[in-house]
């Protein structure tokens, strides 16, 4: 092979790497950005998030059908048909897929917690919505009192007389407690358990939502308890003996499952295909109201481009609402429900924090790359938190890399914060990860909020949203635009980035081995890091016919001039 292309192509790296943090991807996404920036002003996501977030939502149930039929008429007023409608000539589609639970559904109606001989409650359902337990029972219409004892430990429980009471802990998990409930006839459970990232002691009124297993044989109730409720229910029992009166109105009953499915078929290559994903279930405003509501502005601005004409798809964009996993997981497997293969797959989970009040970053969590293996530097995981994983989970791809540089220009142009983290799973990307589909997930964290009932209007931010949904707009526009010229900007951006991960990674392995660390596995960590870029950059064929052959030659001497930028301790 000739040395001197590869040589130029090295030397010119490190130049590249300062073109890649000022302008990266500008010439092939800023006509993008130039179309969708006006566009997206965010009323469509902000006004859907308030319409969603007013539910309580799981599959089944009112609040997630009711945002599947909102989702429907805002498809409709944007162009999109419904498909058994449709003839060969629209573009633009959506069908509702319906299918058989395995279980009932679960709404909450309300519910209160009160001190008897008390005037004011410890909880109640109209200010505290997520106190029950999902799939709790409803108590009788007056309510349970009945005595709370506190249970201290596990060990506990053999020796007290639970007959008749009703059990409480912040030391002894649900299902501990839930056991002894049938065995010992205890009436019911109180439990307190928020973690410290939730900063209770500051959010005192927060509660973060809990789930029973259903059991139709042997229907139960539980209330999850705020710090302040649980601090005044201790104190209370310090000065002796408690009864409480429990009120609960829940509705279980049979439902199906919904799922919307909208496309924008592709002009040229409509067996190729892009799929954004975002979940309904769960009773947040940002989780998941802002994932919902943002993409459904995404897809109304997509037409209404196409509609004016300033706009053309070659492949096929798609835009999934449903039960988070579940619903994208079959969408994937299901391929005889759709037509297009799908290249790449995009998670919109919590993407609409105004994190002056929250305290969450926006994150976009990266396809499984080294940092999930060696977490230094500038990476870190949330407090979530990942797995180590190995060498061979790597998914080495310029997804990550893509996606990430243009969230950065619109992070810059709108002085907006864009950071990464490992992979850690648990959203709807997970699902196109495990099928082997490049996939992403666009979120926020840590959210002192989470999973609570504080999660509301007031802590989403439309602007968050209109940058999230301008810079997902764009990326998926370029990829599905994606052609010869794109190639070559997509080449000279990983080498930029290899470039400056290598030169970071080796300055990162030198402090290592001055402070005693190993050579031989810092030389491991630089060797794996080449090895994703080059596998990387061969990733980058998907977007060429395979007889590309000037294309596939120009991968071959990126690849070579990556290898020979790595160093050596």
């Amino acid at each position: 092979m000739n040395i001197k292309p590869i040589l130029s192509l090295f030397l010119l790296a490190f130049s590249i790497s300062s073109f890649a943090q000022k302008a990266p991807l500008q010439k092939v996404t800023s006509p993008y950005f130039k179309l969708v920036r006006p566009e997206f002003d965010g009323d469509l996501a902000y006004e859907t998030v308030a319409f969603v977030e007013q539910y309580w939502r799981i599959a089944g149930n009112t609040g997630f059908n009711n945002t599947v039929f909102l989702i429907a008429e805002k498809l409709e007023a944007a162009g999109y048909v419904l498909e058994e409608k449709a003839t060969d000539a629209d573009r633009f589609t959506y069908r509702i897929e319906t299918r058989d639970m395995r279980q009932p559904t679960w709404e909450p109606v309300s519910a209160s917690l009160k001190i008897v001989d008390s005037n004011e409650n410890l909880l109640s359902s109209e200010t505290n919505r997520n106190m029950i337990y999902q799939y709790s029972s409803s108590t009788p219409s007056e309510g349970i009192s009945a005595e709370v004892i506190y249970i201290k430990s596990k060990e506990a429980l053999s020796s007290l007389d639970l007959t008749g009471k009703i059990l409480f802990s912040d030391q002894v998990g649900y299902r501990t407690l839930q056991a002894v409930v049938n065995e010992k006839g205890a009436l019911g459970v109180l439990t307190y358990d928020m973690p410290a990232y939730l900063q209770p002691e500051k959010n005192t009124t927060s509660i973060q939502f809990r789930g029973l297993r259903y059991d139709a044989a042997n229907p139960a109730w539980a209330i999850a308890l705020s710090f302040e409720a649980k601090e005044k229910l201790k104190a209370e029992l310090a000065k002796g003996k408690v009864k409480l009166l429990v009120k609960a109105e829940t509705k279980i009953y049979e439902s199906e499952e919904l799922t919307v499915v909208a496309n924008v078929k592709g002009s040229e290559l409509p067996l190729e295909s892009l799929v954004f994903s975002a979940h309904i279930q769960e009773p947040g405003a940002n989780d998941n109201a802002t994932g919902v509501g943002t993409q459904l502005e995404m897809a109304s601005i997509t037409t209404d481009l196409i509609q004016q004409g300033k706009l053309d798809l070659k492949r096929t964009l798609t835009f999934l609402w449903g039960d988070e996993i579940i619903s994208t997981r079959r969408y994937i497997e299901e391929k005889d429900k759709r037509e297009a293969d799908i290249n790449w797959g995009i998670s919109l989970d919590m993407v609409g924090e105004n994190t002056d009040i929250t305290g969450g970053t926006f994150l976009i969590e990266k396809m499984p790359d080294p940092s999930a293996i060696w977490t230094r530097g500038e990476d870190k995981h949330s407090e979530w938190g990942g797995s180590p994983m190995t060498v061979e989970q790597m998914k080495p791809h310029y997804l990550n890399d893509f996606i990430l540089t243009n969230f950065e220009a619109q992070g810059e142009y709108a002085d907006w914060v864009v950071k990464t983290n490992p992979f850690e799973g648990g959203s709807d990307h997970t699902p196109f990860l495990q099928a082997d589909i490049p996939g992403l997930l666009l979120w926020h964290f840590t959210d002192q909020f989470y999973h609570t009932d504080n999660d509301r209007l007031d802590k989403v931010s439309q602007k968050t949203m209109q940058n999230v949904g301008t810079a997902a707009l764009v990326s998926a526009f370029t990829l599905l635009n994606a052609d010869a010229k794109t190639v070559d900007h997509m080449i000279a951006m990983i080498i930029a980035k290899a470039s400056v991960r290598l030169i970071t990674e080796n300055q990162l392995s030198k402090k290592a081995i001055a402070a005693g660390g190993s050579k031989e596995e810092e030389q491991k960590i630089l060797d794996t890091w080449t090895d994703y870029y080059e596998r990387t950059m061969d990733s980058i064929k998907d977007l060429v016919p395979a007889d590309d052959e000037k294309t596939l030659r120009k991968i071959t001497l990126a690849k070579a001039a990556i290898k020979a930028q790595v160093p050596q301790l």
